[in-house]
């Protein structure tokens, strides 16, 4: 919270009890969400109008700007996940069901620095979405 409240301040906003709201909810579990699901798990206070949509959407926007979200999109939707202080990793991406799978692949990052090396390039990190069909929706396939 401390880092988004820096990145407010230094634009000339202020730290409300909305976004603290909204904040809260985001960090308070390492899945990767859109923003409807986000919504679902703050209803109770849109409801009470306490918070509205478009609040969760400008923070939303907001935490990507700032560094601790990630925006991908994948399946013709949105998808949040935390980019600041969680392991570096990739992605496979069911086409089928919309699955997103984490992965961790230091073999992978080993080629990675190899290929910058051949190039003089200097890495600064990288993103890896593999696209597919996972093995339950293959079994489901196979089953029809």
């Amino acid at each position: 919270m401390e880092r988004f409240e820096q990145f407010l301040q230094q634009r000339g906003k202020r730290v409300t009890q909305q976004r603290r709201i909204i904040v809260e909810q985001v960090f308070s579990h390492h899945d990767h969400f859109d923003a409807d699901e986000l919504m679902g798990h703050l209803q109770e206070m849109i409801a009470q109008r306490k918070l509205s949509r478009p609040t969760v959407y400008r923070t939303l926007a907001e935490l990507v700007e700032a560094g601790l979200l990630r925006k991908m999109t994948l399946g013709g939707r949105s998808v949040y996940e935390h980019e600041y202080g969680y392991p570096r990793h990739d992605h496979l991406f069911c086409q089928v069901c919309n699955r997103l799978i984490e992965f961790h692949s230091p073999q992978l990052e080993q080629l990675r620095d190899a290929v910058a090396r051949q190039h003089d390039f200097e890495v600064h990190g990288h993103r890896m979405f593999v696209m597919g069909v996972c093995a339950e929706c293959r079994r489901a396939a196979r089953n029809r």
